[in-house]
């Protein structure tokens, strides 16, 4: 059949205006992908790889970054950490932020030792979630590598023996790779799989290209695929099997004195602070200070989830040299937590013991939260050799020092 031609000039015109259209849509999506990495590379020195903080689940739309001294990444500035900060229009229709855009992203570098103080929890802090929702310990990356997922991202660690930056020596750089979360972007209160996954290769290529810009000679492998999501906790105490699993081996659970929950992660020896956290359930921590009140002045009854426990750490290598057992301030306590050593801070209840593992240096930390310190003094001492003595077997350590059992008491 014989197309007029005047339908056909017609169906030209559009074929060409279609043809147009279609240019003009692509030409926007490559210029708005191309102007995305330009702001990644912009906040984060080009050291944050920008195809995968693009493929993140929130990355959409326009992005920019924050343009200010704190929140973008600045190499002469190290060894103090820097960070850089990522905003997406995708991120703010889908919170419904009324300024268009969201806080989606923080890509975050440093080195090792820095100045950084490592502070165990504090006795008046309660662990976990203060209004009774599941909390997420982190847990080990895994894949060879030294590495932490949390419930917002991933850090890791490369060793940089002989390093240095800007004149200081340093033995290892870390990278972060965060996720602002909460809904939209989370299921169950976690990162999906698929951000889990991204996050994790996002960091390591944060550390590698790190590395190479300061001359260090490793590199991390790449992290493996499909990381599980984290355990909610806390867990009963009975089936403990991680780094709190010595508390169950020993019987400890049965004792009702003792916490009945735990908050554990999986044992690594690579990494650099490895914990393991004995909860009171809100209903045994109620219990004991009813039968212990008159012991207890100006102690109210617990009424939140983890507000008595006792928390264990091992910080290890150049972490290990700059722990302090108190936040410091005019009204709190400045005790180092020195290698080599073992004692008890001066006001609050938290002791530290030491070791040596491969010939790095081990601080290994107990806090007990007030009140629970004064119920519990009897057994304080047992439960800390019980985790020390797990840690220094797990590890091969030797020159463990231990407290001395008098200062395991009441005050």
């Amino acid at each position: 059949m014989k197309v007029p031609d005047g339908v056909r000039k017609a169906l030209n015109v559009l074929l060409c205006v279609v043809a147009v259209a279609g240019t003009g849509f692509a030409g926007r999506e490559i210029w708005q992908v191309w102007d995305a990495r330009r702001q990644i590379d912009a906040a984060c020195a080009g050291l944050v790889p920008a195809g995968r903080v693009l493929a993140l689940s929130p990355a959409g739309g326009t992005l920019t970054h924050r343009q200010a001294e704190e929140g973008t990444i600045e190499l002469e500035s190290l060894p103090s950490g820097q960070d850089c900060e990522l905003f997406s229009t995708e991120a703010g229709e889908r919170t419904g932020s009324a300024s268009g855009a969201r806080w989606f992203f923080t890509g975050a570098v440093g080195v090792v030792p820095s100045s950084e103080r490592q502070t165990p929890e504090q006795p008046w802090d309660p662990v976990g979630d203060p209004f009774g929702r599941y909390t997420y310990p982190a847990q080990p990356l895994g894949g060879g590598i030294a590495g932490m997922v949390t419930d917002s991202g991933v850090v890791v660690e490369l060793p940089c023996p002989r390093g240095e930056v800007n004149g200081q020596r340093i033995s290892a750089l870390w990278a972060r790779a965060t996720l602002m979360t909460g809904r939209p972007f989370t299921e169950r209160e976690q990162l999906t799989a698929h951000d889990r996954d991204v996050l994790a290769r996002t960091a390591v290529g944060t550390a590698n290209n790190l590395a190479e810009r300061l001359g260090c000679p490793g590199r991390l492998p790449d992290p493996p695929d499909g990381i599980p999501a984290l355990t909610p906790g806390p867990t009963p105490a009975s089936r403990a099997s991680g780094t709190c699993a010595w508390y169950r081996a020993a019987g400890f659970p049965r004792d009702r004195l003792l916490p009945d929950q735990v908050l554990e992660s999986r044992t690594d020896a690579r990494l650099w602070d490895e914990r393991c956290v004995l909860v009171l359930s809100r209903s045994r921590a109620s219990t004991l200070w009813h039968g212990h009140a008159d012991s207890l002045p100006g102690v109210g009854r617990p009424s939140r989830p983890g507000q008595w426990f006792v928390a264990l750490h091992t910080y290890s290598g150049e972490q290990a040299k700059n722990v302090h057992l108190g936040t410091g301030g005019s009204t709190g306590s400045n005790t180092r937590a020195e290698p080599g050593k073992a004692g008890r801070d001066g006001r609050q209840p938290v002791w530290w013991a030491s070791s040596v593992c491969a010939g790095r240096a081990q601080i290994h930390t107990m806090t007990a939260a007030y009140g629970y310190d004064t119920v519990a003094a009897a057994e304080l001492e047992k439960l800390f050799r019980g985790y020390v003595d797990d840690v220094t077997a797990r590890r091969g350590c030797t020159d463990v020092t231990l407290p001395a059992p008098a200062s395991f008491r009441a005050d």
